[in-house]
């Protein structure tokens, strides 16, 4: 996460978690990686983060 601020890479994706929703976080992450061009080794932990937010979006839902 060399070109971006690792907590602006954070938000954003948070952002982008509750627009989309996605089913599969892993795949949602890895394309996001690619499009924006972030560092390797951050895989899991930004993946955590997707499966977090979206934990707090369905436990709001329900």
């Amino acid at each position: 996460m060399a070109k971006h601020s690792q907590n602006e890479v954070k938000e954003s994706l948070k952002e982008l978690t509750r627009i989309y929703q996605p089913k599969d976080s892993r795949k949602f992450v890895r394309e996001y990686i690619r499009k924006y061009r972030i560092t390797g080794g951050y895989e899991d932990e930004l993946t955590m983060l997707v499966d977090h937010e979206m934990d707090k979006i369905n436990s709001s839902v329900s």
